[in-house]
């Protein structure tokens, strides 16, 4: 008699489905946290606007602190993988950019389109931070990876020949202008068009970073 083959199950479907849960809960929590602030939304809320139960929610994702942490690389970065907005082809072919002036033409409107995405869910980290320890610690991750970037690109501006002033001069001032502050205030509060703020934002680091053409 002809053994009975098994069927060697296939996962392929049942892992598409729970991606796509756990892409519908990060983005119903990012809509939230958004709308209502981190403070005011419960798991609950969130299983409720995702289709699914709170079980569901945190076995998939565990606690809110971590669903905010998915929330913000979704948001920031487009997707969940662990790859630095750095490293990620986009930030790549900026810095491949020989001429330091077109560098930081094409980094200015890389920054401002990130503020741009990012402002909502920083907004709402920020009102929270001060009784929510999640909101709290991931502004604080925030800071972190913001120095860890304007350090490395004052480094490859170094590194043009071009840059007028130290790479640590570089750095801070990178530092303060990157992080959406800028952005939030002259845009969302004074009504400045992105493309405004994009070339005010270019003049501004030209005029403190590129040493002048001696012709």
């Amino acid at each position: 008699m002809t053994p009975t083959v098994k069927r060697r199950y296939d996962s392929t479907r049942r892992d598409e489905q729970a991606r796509e849960t756990r892409e519908r809960i990060i983005r119903a929590a990012l809509d939230l946290f958004v709308a209502h602030g981190y403070g005011r939304t419960t798991i609950a809320d969130v299983a409720r606007v995702a289709g699914v139960s709170p079980e569901t929610v945190y076995a998939t994702l565990g606690n809110k602190a971590n669903l905010l942490r998915q929330a913000w690389f979704l948001n920031f970065r487009g997707d969940e993988t662990e790859t630095p907005l750095y490293d990620r082809p986009q930030m790549q072919e900026i810095l491949a950019i020989p001429d330091l002036v077109e560098r930081t033409r094409a980094h200015a409107a890389f920054v401002t389109a990130n503020n741009r995405r990012s402002s909502p869910l920083l907004r709402a980290m920020e009102g929270a931070a001060d009784s929510e320890p999640g909101a709290a610690d991931m502004l604080a991750e925030w800071a972190e990876r913001g120095l860890d970037v304007a350090t490395k690109y004052a480094h490859a501006a170094a590194e043009t020949g071009q840059l007028a002033v130290t790479e640590h001069e570089c750095r801070d001032i990178l530092y303060a202008t990157m992080d959406g502050a800028l952005w939030q205030r002259l845009v969302e509060q004074r009504g400045w068009s992105d493309q405004r703020y994009a070339t005010w934002l270019t003049a501004a680091w030209l005029a403190m970073f590129v040493q002048n053409d001696p012709s």
